[in-house]
């Protein structure tokens, strides 16, 4: 079940296993994907207790993160989220069975964690499409290039146009 819609608060949709799981958190979007019988895979930090990793923004700095299969309210908790499947449109997904076998598989395991080449979104692309995909990260740098830009742009006008003052 495919969502390009931004809104957060649409109906989440019945995830069916293999789906992609965004949760909206304060600061960010987290990933998951849906396995079956209310349960998730996703990464959490290493560091943490499982309850304080399923809120936690310092999951988006960690190093390392550790993969666990939990039920999708309890990570979720009081955020919303929704089925989106958003590269269903240009990746073709692995057939079902697949995906959950290899999310099985990696139950428990610690793997690297980088917020720009191995995120939570790479993560759970990688396990349904066979190729880790995160449009967070081009949106998020695009974001940044933006703020700065509009915060230095009017500094440097100002100084440019003081200096033609002399």
């Amino acid at each position: 079940m495919a969502s390009n819609d931004p809104n957060p608060l649409d109906p989440p949709g019945t995830p069916q296993p293999g789906d992609l799981i965004e949760i909206f958190r304060p600061a960010y979007q987290h990933w998951a994907l849906y396995l079956g019988d209310g349960y998730i895979i996703n990464l959490t930090p290493v560091d943490e207790s499982q309850a304080a990793a399923i809120s936690s923004v310092k999951s988006v700095f960690s190093r390392k993160a550790v993969v666990r299969m939990q039920l999708l309210k309890e990570v979720v908790g009081d955020d919303s989220y929704r089925v989106n499947n958003k590269y269903d449109d240009d990746r073709t997904p692995l057939p079902v069975d697949d995906i959950i076998q290899r999310s099985q598989v990696l139950i428990g395991q610690e793997v690297s964690y980088d917020l720009l080449g191995s995120n939570c979104e790479h993560f759970v692309t990688l396990l349904r499409y066979g190729e880790g995909v995160s449009e967070q990260v081009s949106q998020s740098f695009f974001l940044s290039f933006l703020h700065s830009s509009c915060h230095y742009l009017p500094v440097y006008a100002l100084y440019s146009l003081s200096q033609c003052l002399r």
